[in-house]
């Protein structure tokens, strides 16, 4: 079967900050102290090596880059300043923009310039519309109730609105993740049911990411510190998803605070507020190797997050101690910032928490289909014999 390669596939990669593959020369230190790699994944020297030969369609087809955590020992190992880490970060941005249909990925990560016009084009366009319906239907002093600007029924549908588009990119997407890496890049067969009995796998790594957690095995660590931050800000984010998708109208109704909600929002609101603080302070002192390079969309990714949390609280704080006006236009200003982060989701580094638990969950069955072609080959060696 032919192998296509393409030679400017480096200097593709070079925009999406794969700046330093040239200088590998496949020593392989890398993969020894990766705690992640093993004899079916060698990554990242694997993927270092397909990168310096052209193999995009390979490296499209494989789902190495997705089970790498970038826990920077290998960054650190590399005796030529290669920089894998960071490498297997490039290409996960650039697996993105393949899974993508609609181009804006490529372009977001390409280019700063392009989204920061774009979130802010939306942005503008969301304010203008939320404060035409307010003025509209309602009036700017009342927060919740009847005459409400922004009543909670009208910011349900328009949640469930933004979070359908997002969600039915998202689904798209991972249905493109499935077919380049579950077809494409399976050269056995994999039973149907092998979906099945693997899928707990998704779920898992999902809400745990605990494959992360073991990234500092080898420093010997007792708790992984940017795991247990990461997963804190992972699930303040999935928390606050659901509670204004589906819990808006408790959720807003007030000033008097209903515990039975809001407390789910206190603590999601903690883990974001702490999480986005820890990773902006890491990325402006790089005391981690991890930290050493920043792209664009990382930077755009933590500084939204961090206004919308922010934002957030200051609507929460002014309508429940009555400052109505002042909650409502904070409230219009929060949404300006949620709406462009939502759409953007599919398309930038934060559909990593779609895309890492499904890497793990159709790793596992490629595992399983695997072991059981290969029991077959022995199997039949053994009745030649």
């Amino acid at each position: 079967m032919a192998i296509r390669v393409n030679p400017s596939f480096i200097d593709v990669l070079d925009r999406y900050g794969a700046e330093d593959v040239q200088l590998c020369y496949q020593c392989g230190d890398c993969s020894t102290v990766c705690p992640h790699a093993d004899e079916v994944h060698k990554f990242p020297r694997k993927s270092m090596r397909q990168m310096q030969m052209g193999l995009e369609a390979r490296i499209e087809t494989t789902l190495e880059p997705w089970l790498c955590y970038y826990c920077g020992q290998c960054s650190e190992q590399c005796p030529r300043d290669a920089d894998p880490g960071e490498t297997m970060m490039s290409l996960r941005r650039w697996l993105i923009s393949r899974y993508d249909v609609t181009g804006l990925a490529k372009h977001f990560f390409k280019s700063k310039t392009k989204e920061l016009l774009w979130v802010g084009l939306i942005a503008l366009l969301t304010g203008a519309f939320l404060v035409l319906y307010g003025v509209s239907n309602g009036n700017f002093g009342v927060y919740d109730g009847e005459g409400a600007f922004l009543p909670s029924d009208f910011i349900h549908s328009f949640d469930l609105t933004v979070g359908g588009i997002m969600g039915a990119f998202l689904l798209l997407h991972a249905l493109r993740m499935w077919y380049f890496t579950m077809i494409k890049g399976v050269e056995y067969p994999v039973p149907w049911w092998l979906y099945f009995k693997e899928i707990l796998e998704f779920p898992i790594h999902f809400f745990t990411q605990k494959r992360y957690a073991e990234c500092d095995d080898k420093h010997r660590e007792k708790v992984h510190m940017p795991w247990l931050v990461h997963l804190g800000l992972a699930l303040g984010y999935v928390t606050m998803l659901i509670l204004v998708m589906v819990f808006i109208v408790p959720l807003q109704s007030g000033p008097e605070i209903k515990w039975s909600v809001h407390i789910f929002g206190y603590l999601a609101s903690i883990g974001l507020l702490v999480g986005t603080v820890y990773f902006i302070r890491n990325r402006f002192k790089k005391a981690y190797i991890q930290y050493k390079k920043s792209h664009s969309t990382d930077w755009i990714f933590v500084i939204l997050l961090f206004f919308i949390v922010i934002s957030g609280i200051l609507q929460h704080i002014f309508h429940r101690t009555g400052l109505t006006e002042w909650a409502n236009a904070t409230y219009v200003i929060h949404l300006m910032v949620v709406v462009p982060w939502l759409l953007r989701m599919p398309f930038t580094k934060w559909a990593h928490i779609v895309y890492r638990p499904l890497a793990m969950y159709f790793a596992a069955i490629k595992k399983s289909a695997y072991e059981r072609q290969q029991g077959r080959i022995d199997s039949l060696s053994v009745t030649i014999r």
